[in-house]
């Protein structure tokens, strides 16, 4: 049957399709080291006991009624005081808007900025750029970072396209890779879009910054969070934020998000979200509004969590490099921050035991599956290159002790073959 253009073009989610055939063959037995989607193990990484007893408290009060569109007011309070206290970020209460997670608020920053036609810039691997720019059937303009630069688009490589552009979508630290943009990239980035924006008219659209920082709290080591509007003030004229709870609390299925932005974009955004209905819950809202003022529960989770986020990441990237050390075509970028590890796994044109031939980066990632019972996520479902050998590894389900056992087995299933 014939429908919308949209529904006949739009590819669905590859993480999530990924995803749910992994869950699928855990379901019915299969032993499956499953590092595929950027979500917990509630079992692993519980969210925050405050957090989930004010939830609880909230139900039980009988807050189940709609929110304000815009989110309710003591929850925009007190995310504006947690980002102030930490992250020296100034805004309003009307400067803010509350949805159901990152997505919806995606959603409406396209809507409410890109039109048909239209140039978005995003560099690839990235998340779901490539989706929401077809949304808008505006037009794909692809940065294809690479392993020299960490994986995350520089201002040289922007510069060129930044003309006539509506939109830059940045994520720091980034899903897939789990890096980050350096401090005098992202100034330089700022100042780009600032001087466009200063060439354009009065009656010309201007540029914005999509910059998502869900992820800004798990940084590692000496690696430090910056963004647009604190390294340049003048940015928040054309900077809107993506932030939530979903992955700095483990709570990706408590769908709490915001957008910070100037006070008309925000209020576009606002009326796109009302007609979608995209709100978060009011008890997850009620709830997400006490527990950020309680900077002691906060910060003591905020310790215990990265610690044990970092400790995966950092054991699985020494384990590549040895695996690397020891001839295999392996490879990892040092992890930087969020939940996720950067990792090379290049066996294209070996044969298996059988006499079969990987011909395609396909084949290899099938067969890491099926012989090291290893689900990974290629690059390719974030928009990169097909053959392209690098994958992310998200460390959200990973329990300690499977560590070594998924490396030994790796490893196996590399020299067998030839």
């Amino acid at each position: 049957m014939k429908l919308s253009h949209l529904s006949e073009t739009l590819v669905g989610s590859e993480i999530v399709k990924l995803g749910n055939q992994i869950k699928e063959r855990i379901r019915m037995g299969e032993r499956i080291y499953n590092f595929t989607i950027g979500d917990f193990d509630s079992a692993v990484f519980p969210i925050p006991q405050q957090l989930e007893d004010e939830i609880v408290t909230a139900y039980r009060q009988h807050y189940t009624t709609y929110p304000a569109a815009e989110g309710i007011l003591e929850l925009r309070q007190a995310v504006l005081q947690f980002l102030k206290e930490r992250e020296g970020l100034d805004y309003g209460v009307n400067e803010i808007q509350i949805a159901s997670g990152g997505r919806p608020l995606i959603y409406a920053i396209f809507r409410a900025i890109v039109d048909k036609g239209d140039k978005v810039i995003y560099a690839t691997p990235s998340w779901n750029n490539n989706h929401y720019t077809h949304f808008n059937e505006a037009e794909h303009v692809v940065i294809e970072a690479t392993p020299e630069t960490n994986f995350m688009p520089t201002a040289e490589a922007i510069a060129p396209h930044i003309k006539g552009a509506a939109l830059l979508c940045l994520c720091t630290p980034q899903n897939p890779t789990g890096t980050m943009i350096p401090r005098a990239e992202l100034e330089k980035i700022c100042d780009m879009i600032l001087e466009e924006n200063k060439r354009r008219g009065d009656d010309e659209k201007k540029m914005y910054l999509m910059f998502d920082q869900m992820y800004w709290t798990l940084t590692f080591g000496d690696n430090v969070h910056d963004n647009p509007v604190t390294l340049r003030p003048e940015m928040k004229a054309y900077t809107v934020f993506v932030d939530g709870i979903s992955k700095v609390f483990a709570a990706t299925g408590v769908r709490v998000g915001w957008s910070l932005g100037p006070e008309y974009l925000i209020g576009k955004i606002k009326a796109i979200l009302s007609h979608v209905g995209a709100w978060a819950p009011m008890a997850e809202q009620k709830a997400t509004a006490v527990y950020l003022l309680q900077k002691e529960n906060v910060d003591s989770y905020l310790v215990d969590f990265k610690k044990a986020i970092h400790y995966r990441l950092s054991e699985i990237s020494k384990g590549f490099v040895q695996l690397k050390q020891e001839g295999f075509n392996v490879d990892v970028v040092a992890p930087q921050g969020a939940i996720y590890l950067t990792i090379k796994v290049d066996l294209k044109g070996k044969k298996t035991t059988e006499g079969v031939s990987l011909a395609t980066q396909a084949d290899v990632t099938n067969y890491l599956l099926a012989e090291a019972k290893l689900a990974i996520v290629p690059f390719y479902a974030f928009g990169a290159d097909k053959e392209s050998p690098w994958y992310r590894l998200s460390v959200g389900t990973c329990k300690e002790e499977e560590i070594p056992e998924f490396l030994g087995k790796l490893k196996e299933a590399m020299q067998k073959l030839s």
